[in-house]
């Protein structure tokens, strides 16, 4: 910790633990203690820490062919990019790294389609995005930010974007007048402003509505893709999926335009993102227009694969919702009556506790600590909630012992304050 304060960047906050080692939902610090993580590394770590077949994967593929960057092709672009848009149903993937720099893809793609075939005049398009949205950190993504950490003393900002109230089709029925609209890009839940779940006809309406008025819609599904809801992605809805793979289910999916992936694409092993749409919008870029020297790198591209079919073949959506119901159930019951607590929301793996106490307090923070000494490790969200989002791989009985942890936790703190 001394060493990082002293010789790194202070653009972070870190929970006082220094983690060596991690193997399924456990991890341990240099001193040898164990923990559950219950944060995944923001949502990447689904598949859990140091996944045999993961690691393996990306072990083998270092030792044989690293990078050739995407002046030639290579051996595993190719697989990926077919087993990918195969499993969520698109023409074409644009691979990428980051999270951040597939937003930026997306939002390249959308003004390009914007100019080139709905015919928006020249420099006019507008992308609607949503109030507490997190879509990353760039100079772009902080323009459209109403997060004062995020955008404070970065300008000047990036024009052609709108905000509109989450969860609101009022708002977004009356944006989508302005025939300049291209797209609108959005969270179906979103992560960083607190676990927040819009009602369940949000998604399946302003799809809708943006495809009446011909503007894209544009899914982040960053963290809450790739199993991390219940669903394959959070778009499906309350999906009823046995299989490994996205069925697809007419009476709750919703197709976006433009899907971006990222985090547990890689099982957290290797930055991996992509970017998934139709021909009529993907091949409005050409060559020389986007890229990334690392992007769709054989490294990337053979873990990737490895990452979607360890999800398939350990049903690890369906174990997401069946441990998701677990958690929330069993919190409610043993903590929801504290003071302490305001309320538990969440779907499959992704869940908040809110904090009986202002944005402002510490009070998130001191049981984040609490937790921690408990064996526990989670991180606060603006302040007084606590995000919970443990590995996928999570079983009945870990999730029970992880509930036994957080009631100790909650119930002494409330009576020692």
């Amino acid at each position: 910790m001394a060493l990082e304060d002293a010789h790194g960047a202070h653009n972070y906050h870190p929970l006082p633990v220094v983690l060596k080692k991690g193997e399924g939902i456990r991890v341990w610090d240099v001193e040898g203690k164990e923990y559950f993580d219950f944060l995944s590394a923001y949502s990447a770590v689904n598949q859990g820490h140091s996944h045999p077949r993961i690691v393996g994967a990306l072990v083998e593929q270092a030792q044989t062919l690293a990078l050739t960057s995407r002046a030639f092709y290579n051996a595993e672009l190719g697989p990926f990019e077919k087993a990918i848009t195969e499993r969520f149903g698109y023409d074409k993937v644009l691979a990428m790294n980051s999270g951040a720099e597939a937003v930026e893809t997306a939002i390249k793609l959308c003004r390009r389609w914007a100019y080139d075939v709905k015919g928006v005049p020249a420099n006019q398009a507008k992308i609607l995005v949503c109030s507490d949205n997190f879509h990353g950190r760039t100079s772009t993504i902080v323009s459209f930010s109403n997060d004062p950490d995020s955008y404070g003393g970065f300008g000047p900002y990036m024009p052609g974007f709108e905000r509109i109230p989450y969860n609101d089709i009022a708002a977004l029925e009356k944006a989508l007048q302005d025939p300049h609209v291209a797209g609108f890009l959005v969270e179906p839940i979103q992560g960083e402003a607190g676990v927040v779940v819009p009602e369940a006809d949000f998604i399946p309406r302003a799809a809708a509505l943006c495809a009446a008025k011909n503007v894209l819609f544009i899914a982040d599904e960053i963290q809450t893709g790739i199993g991390r809801t219940g669903s394959w992605l959070a778009t499906c809805g309350n999906c009823q999926c046995g299989g490994g793979r996205c069925e697809r289910q007419a009476a709750t999916y919703v197709r976006a335009d433009i899907l971006i992936l990222g985090k547990a694409l890689s099982g957290g092993v290797y930055p991996v993102s992509a970017v998934l749409a139709d021909d009529g919008i993907m091949m409005t870029i050409k060559p020389g227009q986007h890229g990334s020297t690392f992007g769709g790198n054989p490294i990337a591209a053979k873990v990737a694969q490895a990452a979607l079919e360890v999800m398939e073949e350990e049903a690890l959506m369906q174990n997401a919702r069946a441990r998701g119901e677990q958690f929330r159930d069993g919190l409610k019951a043993r903590i929801g009556h504290l003071s302490l607590i305001k309320g538990i929301r969440g779907k499959g793996l992704l869940n908040a506790v809110l904090i009986n106490d202002s944005p402002e307090s510490s009070t998130a923070w001191d049981l984040c600590m609490a937790l921690r000494d408990a064996g526990l490790l989670a991180k606060p969200t603006h302040g007084n909630i606590i995000r919970f989002a443990p590995p996928l791989v999570i079983s009945a009985e870990e999730m029970d012992e992880a509930l036994n942890r957080m009631e100790k936790v909650f119930t002494s703190f409330e009576q020692s304050h």
